[in-house]
């Protein structure tokens, strides 16, 4: 807990000076701590992916951005500590219970964040990612060697910034960091809504109720986490500002997009938001659009070169558009990669599948096992019965445009990655919202925050089996929080695995020796990638990861195998 704790003050230093700059160059008037926080993880995310084109995120790249925070900190010192008395001022408005509750659950996220990871994705492929951005940046091909290495978030990529690998090797909690900034926000919105009534803030105000199920993602670096929390504050400024939009307001709520674009493609259905802002004030922005416009692009070409260089498909996920390079990863690869996600999501075979109607599909959705079922039923329940609400408590044209995007977002994730882990903010949105219109007593508020301090508590230090709840059972239990981590955070892996060396062809990688699930890579040495994964594609898809050149850093390529290899 306490190296988090000092990193987290290293983290928060950086991200205010880096997002007072941001702030700057846009040309926006935010003196938000936790705004500007986020605007500054956004530019270091951007600058350490295009570091990450020429080499790798490691000491080099600190030593320079040391020397950039202090030359900010010390030209820009007046303004800065504008920034940091706003946050003083805000805190020292708040009451006697919120206080207990923003140390409490400060507490308890750095308690979850120093516990065992919980993700399972987080050994299929973050712990991996991230290595290979700290070690060698973005490596051409690197999705030949594991398709999932393809995907690269933007997230992994600012934990790589973040994970301080030259100094100490189980930093890995970003989204714990990035949970407590929502919460931050959220609870000094809750506060201005006791005095405003204003049930936008309190639907924001809300949101720490939600912690409890989201604390079982931080002790990773998920990329979910700011998806729901850059969600929520994009939906917050959204609201309140649809009618008056000013040129600020429109730049931040298109960065904030453009961040989460970045994080997460599938979050596309936000673009629609600041389009909206721009059509309805198109004549007043004109003029002043040259800034947010290079943001734009300059995110659209990072997007593009890195997947390029991953991939060989500058779109991808989209693959209609491929490079003619000797590191695209097959498409029969990329069909199986799809095609497993969805069978998966789905427990059906492909050929099923495909045979599934519109109807068929989303019936098949609403009826899958467990916990699953359980949110999918929640989130029909939820959408079916916000637009009563929104007519009776809050007819804002704002909200129903928010409506109308979730109902997007739910469509697309439908049909590309329906598990309830990629919607259920939105789930949680309305839920909050139709929670804002009936029970807005602020004693029954309180209580909620307490029972949600209580409930983390209980996860976080007893056992609890979720058997009943999943069938996956590498996440049948929940993640606990150990003595020995008040000091020292877990590993950066759930799992002590010992590994292989094995060689196939020019290639020799690390295999994990326990075979716990076909996409385990584990917290290897580079390259670490399961045999059996390999042997699979050798054996069906006659396709075979091989080195560039005997350098890892000159990435892989498929090599084509003839029937009788």
């Amino acid at each position: 807990m306490l190296l988090i704790f000092i990193s987290w003050l290293y983290i928060f230093f950086t991200s205010i000076n880096l997002g007072f700059c941001t702030n700057k160059i846009v040309g926006i008037k935010n003196q938000n701590f936790v705004i500007t926080s986020f605007l500054g993880l956004l530019s270091t995310t951007l600058f350490a992916s295009i570091w990450a084109i020429f080499g790798r995120i490691n000491i080099e790249f600190h030593s320079v951005l040391l020397i950039l925070n202090l030359i900010i900190f010390f030209k820009f010192n007046s303004e800065i500590k504008l920034i940091y008395n706003s946050f003083y001022q805000e805190f020292k408005n708040l009451n006697a219970t919120l206080k207990f509750f923003f140390a409490a659950i400060t507490t308890l996220i750095i308690a979850q964040c120093s516990s065992i990871p919980y993700v399972i994705d987080n050994e299929s492929y973050y712990i991996q990612t991230i290595k290979w951005l700290n070690e060698y940046g973005f490596v051409k091909g690197l999705g030949n060697l594991h398709i999932f290495y393809a995907q690269t978030s933007g997230w992994h990529i600012a934990q790589s910034a973040f994970n301080f690998s030259f100094l100490y090797k189980n930093f890995n909690d970003l989204s714990g960091f990035c949970l407590l900034l929502g919460n931050i926000f959220a609870i000094f919105k809750l506060n201005e809504y006791f005095s405003t009534t204003n049930k936008n803030y309190l639907i924001i105000g809300l949101l720490p109720l939600a912690n409890v199920f989201f604390f079982q993602f931080i002790s990773a670096p998920s990329p979910d986490i700011p998806i729901y929390i850059l969600t929520f504050i994009i939906f917050f400024y959204f609201i309140e500002n649809f009618k008056n939009t000013t040129i600020d307001d429109f730049n931040l709520i298109t960065l904030l997009v453009l961040f989460a674009l970045f994080i997460k493609v599938t979050s596309v259905a936000l673009l629609i938001l600041p389009i909206i802002l721009l059509i309805t004030n198109f004549k007043s922005f004109a003029p002043k659009l040259l800034p947010i416009i290079s943001f734009g692009l300059l995110f659209l070409s990072l997007f593009i070169i890195k997947n390029s260089l991953l991939t060989g498909y500058p779109l991808f996920p989209f693959t209609r558009l491929e490079l003619d390079s000797n590191h695209i990863i097959p498409r029969n690869v990329i069909s199986f990669f799809f095609s497993e996600q969805m069978r998966y999501n789905y427990f059906i075979s492909e050929s099923d599948l495909n045979q599934l109607s519109f109807s068929q599909i989303a019936i098949k959705w609403l009826l899958s096992s467990k916990i699953n079922a359980i949110f999918n039923a929640l989130t029909i329940l939820i959408v079916a019965i916000s637009p009563f609400f929104i007519f009776k408590y809050f007819n804002k044209k704002s909200v129903w445009i928010i409506y109308f995007v979730i109902l997007f977002q739910l469509l697309i994730l439908l049909f590309t990655s329906p598990q309830y882990r990629f919607f259920i903010h939105l789930t949680l949105f309305y839920s909050f919202f139709i929670f804002a219109c009936w029970f807005a007593n602020k004693k029954l508020i309180f209580a909620s925050y307490y029972l949600s301090i209580g409930l983390i508590a209980v996860v976080l230090f007893f056992p609890i089996s979720y058997k009943s709840l999943t069938e996956n059972k590498l996440i049948g239990k929940n993640s606990r929080f150990s003595a020995t981590n008040i000091l020292y955070p877990h590993n950066n892996s759930k799992w002590t695995t010992t590994f292989d060396s094995v060689q196939k062809g020019n290639l020799k990688f690390n295999s994990p020796t326990n075979n716990y699930f076909f996409w385990g890579s584990g917290n290897g040495n580079l390259p670490s990638v399961n045999k059996v994964q390999i042997e699979y594609f050798e054996k069906y898809y006659q396709v075979l990861p091989q080195q560039t050149t005997t350098d890892l850093k000159d990435g892989f390529y498929a090599k084509k195998l003839s029937s009788n290899e």
